[in-house]
């Protein structure tokens, strides 16, 4: 039986996008709000959303943020 083919959540763009800012947040490079302007990252969770936001905006596959 023919396996079916799992469709992509994120492009591979924006996960490019999340690994790098990873590195950042790793480093302690990381910073948050308009043009990297607010304090730093604090958390993976947070470092994660600020990726796929960038990715959003570049015009990548990424879901939409879920309300609140």
């Amino acid at each position: 039986m023919a396996r079916k083919k799992k469709k992509r959540k994120y492009s591979r763009g924006s996960q490019k996008e999340v690994k790098n800012e990873m590195h950042r947040y790793k480093r302690g490079k990381a910073k948050s709000g308009r043009g990297g302007k607010g304090g730093k990252v604090k958390s993976r969770k947070q470092a994660i959303a600020i990726a796929l936001s960038k990715a959003r905006k570049k015009g990548k596959k990424a879901p939409k943020k879920k309300k609140s």
